[in-house]
């Protein structure tokens, strides 16, 4: 206990008091940013695949309103996280996403009908998982969190040098799941990194309701894991502290302040538990402004290259509604397949009656 307890120790696993950032909200650098600012080519990197990813969220927002998507969880506002973090991973690192985390997915690579294809109520998951070294997008809360553990302790027993990158929400850290897999991570040093989107709410319940620790961060002191305190509407900070935390020796906790300016799904009506002055003060810290206001300003994106962005953006949106206008063939007897090794009595007899009502 006194080792854990030495000062210096201390230092490595506290993240600071306030969040750590490269630009402040308008565009301008921060000067005395402990982080290293990434190069001027990620910079603009990161600016694209936002700008992408807020048209490909925007589409799929409509699309769920049309009837071709069952359910969409807009992630508006967090594009800063996802795609910061995703654009650290090395081709080698594995993602482990959210239902949320859509954009980050296309971000990785997945094609847009291979990401939404949970959200449409299909049973299959809809991308290979080790083409683009992404699991399966996860529904029920934190469960992806042992799993991104596990399977890197594993690749380190292998002796691979691969890590992984594991997305939550603010809610999913008051899951069991989250406690064991911080626990395992910390014994086994294993290198992962959990990257919680604070984004104010779990679906209705606020932060304060869900946590008395000064800050999600905070949390990784019980586990003897590192924890970073970033703002989660910098994608140049949330690039720079994830790409740091998965080269390092063990796991990262890092708490992304951040917020999500649509409700929760399109079942959700955001206005019972939050009101309009809360949304727009979020919106005035707009992650894609901020990056581009920094672009603009040293000459990195003009006029001319935000027109050419756009017009892509406006072709991967139209790509979008191509692949999920088209009907999907379907077979109902699926219902009944992969439940059982050897399926039982009563599910052979609902089979068969569902075979005689279509026929």
């Amino acid at each position: 206990m006194a080792r854990l307890r030495a000062p210096e120790r201390e230092r490595t696993l506290l993240p600071s008091e306030e969040p750590l950032s490269l630009l402040r909200k308008d565009g301008s650098p921060v000067e005395d940013s402990p982080l290293e600012m990434p190069d001027d080519d990620v910079l603009v990197r990161l600016h694209r695949h936002m700008v992408i990813g807020r048209r490909f969220d925007t589409q799929a927002t409509a699309l769920t309103k049309q009837g071709r998507l069952a359910v969409y969880p807009s992630s508006r506002g967090q594009e800063a996280c996802q795609v910061g973090a995703v654009l650290a991973l090395r081709e080698q690192d594995w993602l482990f996403p959210t239902y949320r985390d859509s954009v980050a997915l296309v971000t990785r690579g997945v094609d847009p009908a291979g990401a939404l294809t949970l959200l449409r109520g299909d049973w299959h998951l809809g991308y290979d998982p080790h083409e683009h070294r992404v699991g399966p997008q996860c529904t029920p809360l934190a469960t992806n969190t042992p799993h991104a553990v596990g399977f890197a302790h594993a690749a380190r027993l292998k002796g691979e040098d691969t890590a992984a990158l594991v997305m939550l929400g603010d809610g999913a850290t008051s899951e069991g799941d989250t406690h064991e897999a911080l626990n395992f991570a910390g014994v086994w040093r294993t290198p992962v990194v959990f990257l919680v989107q604070n984004n104010g709410y779990a679906i209705s319940v606020p932060l304060s309701k869900q946590t008395a620790a000064p800050s999600l961060a905070h949390k990784g002191i019980g586990y003897g894991v590192p924890s970073v305190l970033v703002d989660g509407n910098d994608a140049a900070a949330v690039y720079a502290v994830v790409r740091e935390a998965l080269r390092a020796d063990g796991p990262t906790l890092v708490e992304a302040i951040t917020y999500r300016i649509e409700a929760h799904t399109n079942a959700d009506d955001a206005t019972r538990y939050r009101d309009a002055d809360e949304v727009a003060a979020w919106l005035d810290r707009d992650p894609v402004d901020r990056l581009e206001a920094h672009l603009v300003s040293r000459g990195l994106l003009d006029a001319a290259g935000k027109r050419a962005l756009a017009e892509e953006a406006e072709a991967f949106a139209a790509r979008v509604r191509e692949q999920l206008n088209a009907d999907v063939e379907t077979d109902p007897a699926e219902l009944f397949a992969h439940v059982y090794a050897e399926p039982t009595t009563h599910l052979r007899e609902q089979a068969a009656q569902l075979a005689r009502e279509l026929a």
